[in-house]
């Protein structure tokens, strides 16, 4: 039995005092377990990937279902408790921890269960990409999810969602077919394209503002599992002639081709030689799932003289994983990125030039190209906006959590600066900063951003879940 109060930060800023019996009481209503400082998992509950942001919950709820779920939001709206949500901990916001709050990890809700004959995957709320693709890949077939494969599926698909896929299947939440979904009233609900539509429609993209989601559903496709990807990497005194390349191919990509364009200095890793490692080079990332690499890939393996050449055949799932060891967990992240609807000559030089001065053999520099099936889409189906981007672009700064932020910083902030006139004036919500203000959030949305504060109005008016990229509720 609890025997001390507890005092939990409120969603207005203030703070309140739970008496232990209320406590108590959450306890006796869940089959999942709460941690409070000193117990066995806390370290590990409350620790996320960006060192930037330092937090500490007062309690963590591991729920091992639905209903422990909705006993946890009951109790945070009761209590007027500040509640936020932990499923991978990788947005870079840092917005799964807060000081005072209760924290739901979702880390114990990790089943996924594939139909193979239907071509669906039922995903628990607390799995990584790397549990979904090792489910689906045993029946060659998959969904757009990301490119880091310990990030957790559901903030990247609440937010949208790209990876390598997206350019031929869409954003992860087009291949989102239901939700099963905790609301601010406690009630657990299904949401599809026949029951609760508004809900579902702003969940997919509209992030964690409007109940904590406990299941996905999401439509597969046959992909692998043997693809052909991998990573080219060239000196950046090519970087020219490279970029110049870049334009070409992805001119020219079939839908089935994703390569993003990246300089960095040359990782110490085994695969490099020694005397390239803290270089600066450009390298093309490839990932291809088609049936034709010889003429698809023509153009890529045409680019001579590299560095290191690792494009090849392999398992879709290392294809997932390849950048795991280049984005570890622990270090400061800082990100800034635009959307573009084209690439251009101008473009590729201003970015270019912005990226060789990095401040950090951590950092990088990044083209992805989205477009394709993106683009396809009607502009109604789900609040993910932008779906006029063709190229997602920004920088990357990371670095040691000793090293003083301000440098690293002010070289983000001077080289989004300098690529802003190129961009279309939208961004992706995954990769806001808590820094970033609300007109940000609303040009993540575009004209979705209004109807999404009426669905918030409906289904969360007292804005319980508000530890995010926040749309408040339209007023009455």
């Amino acid at each position: 039995m609890t025997t001390t109060k507890l005092e939990l930060t409120t969603r207005d800023g203030g703070t309140v005092e739970v008496s232990p019996s209320e406590l108590d009481g959450l306890h006796r209503r869940l089959e999942g377990d709460v941690l409070r400082p000193g117990d066995d998992g806390w370290d590990e509950a409350i620790t996320i990937w960006n060192a930037m942001v330092q937090t500490e919950p007062a309690i963590v709820v591991q729920p091992t279902s639905a209903a422990d779920v909705a006993a946890t939001v009951g109790f945070a709206r009761d209590t007027g408790a500040l509640l936020t949500i932990k499923c991978g901990g990788h947005n870079i916001a840092g917005t799964s921890v807060a000081d005072g709050a209760v924290t739901i990890d979702m880390s114990r809700m990790r089943d996924v269960q594939v139909d193979a004959g239907v071509k669906l995957a039922h995903v628990g709320a607390g799995c990584r990409l790397a549990d979904v693709d090792a489910a689906t890949q045993e029946h060659g077939l998959a969904t757009t999810l990301g490119f880091i494969s310990k990030t957790g599926v559901a903030g990247l698909t609440l937010g949208g969602g790209f990876g390598y896929l997206a350019r031929r299947f869409g954003w992860a939440v087009d291949n989102l077919e239901e939700v099963e979904i905790v609301t601010a009233d406690g009630e657990v609900r299904t949401a599809n394209r026949d029951r609760h539509e508004d809900l579902f429609w702003a969940v997919r993209g509209g992030s964690g503002n409007f109940g904590v989601v406990t299941r996905f559903t999401f439509r597969l496709h046959e992909v692998g599992p043997m693809i052909t990807g991998g990573l080219k990497i060239f000196g950046a005194d090519r970087a020219d002639e490279i970029l110049d390349a870049y334009l070409d191919i992805t001119a020219e990509a079939p839908r089935e081709l994703t390569a993003a364009l990246m300089i960095r200095l040359a990782p110490p890793a085994p695969f490099v030689p020694e005397e390239w490692r803290l270089k600066p080079v450009v390298g093309v990332l490839v990932c291809y799932t088609g049936d034709d690499p010889d003429t698809d890939l023509a153009a890529i393996r045409a680019l001579g003289d590299p560095v290191v050449d690792m494009i090849g055949e392999h398992p879709y799932t290392v294809q997932q994983s390849m950048l795991d060891d280049m984005d570890p967990d622990g270090l400061c992240q800082y990100w800034k990125a635009e959307f573009l609807s084209e690439l251009t000559d101008d473009y590729l030089q201003t970015w270019k030039d912005a990226a060789l001065k990095q401040t950090s053999p951590l950092s990088f520099s990044v083209v992805f190209p989205l477009g394709g099936a993106i683009n396809d889409r009607a502009h109604d189906d789900g609040a993910v906006g932008n779906r006029d981007a063709r190229f997602i672009t920004g920088f990357s700064g990371v670095w040691p959590p000793n090293e003083p932020a301000s440098k690293h910083v002010t070289w983000i902030r001077e080289s989004w600066e300098a690529i802003r006139p190129f961009g279309t004036g939208g961004n992706y919500v995954n990769f806001q900063l808590a820094d970033d203000d609300d007109t940000r959030t609303r040009g993540a949305y575009g004209r979705n951003f209004k109807r999404l504060q009426e669905v918030k109005a409906t289904y969360d008016p007292d804005n319980v879940f508000r530890a995010n990229r926040n749309i408040s509720p339209a007023e009455a």
